[in-house]
């Protein structure tokens, strides 16, 4: 058994800990998305029983990745550090109870596992922590884009010349 696998419910019942690094470039989904394979994503992962008796995960994600801006096409660095906690249920009815009784939107519940890969939940930890549309706050090198901006003619232009005076 790997060290990443783990009993999520025996994980959350022992309180268990568990944190390291790992390369984007081991991260076959959150790679797909990033400019390059460099960086590296730092994580940790605590179980615990919540308040109303069901165990927990809390997960975190930190470290930086390289995207593409959708406005300049130029690769950026992109800081991200985001948390959640995971709810589990033993099967799929159980976890529908679970969030019925919380009915919180900011705790996910999923179906824990007795095989559970940690490595599949920091990833999509990762995942979600990437902006939909990812650009810098400001381009750092517009000229191509003003170039193309100022050398079209607007298309309004030609109907000002239509307007009766």
């Amino acid at each position: 058994m790997s060290a990443f696998v783990i009993d999520a419910f025996e994980f959350c019942r022992s309180n268990g800990h568990r944190e390291g690094v790992t390369p984007v470039a081991e991260m076959s989904r959150l790679n797909k998305d990033c400019a390059d394979q460099s960086g590296q994503i730092a994580w940790t992962i605590d179980g615990s029983t919540s308040k109303l008796g069901y165990p927990q995960l809390s997960l975190s994600v930190s470290g930086t990745v390289q995207l593409v801006c959708q406005r300049c096409l130029a690769p950026f660095a992109y800081e991200m550090d985001s948390s959640t906690v995971l709810m589990l249920g033993k099967d799929d009815e159980h976890a529908d109870e679970i969030e019925e009784i919380l009915d919180d939107e900011s705790i996910d519940v999923i179906v824990g596992s007795r095989e559970c890969d940690v490595r599949d939940l920091f990833e999509d930890e990762a995942l979600l922590a990437l902006p939909q549309v990812p650009k810098h706050d400001v381009c750092p090198d517009n000229k191509l884009l003003d170039a193309v901006k100022s050398d079209k003619p607007s298309p309004f232009a030609g109907l000002k010349n239509l307007k009766p005076e």
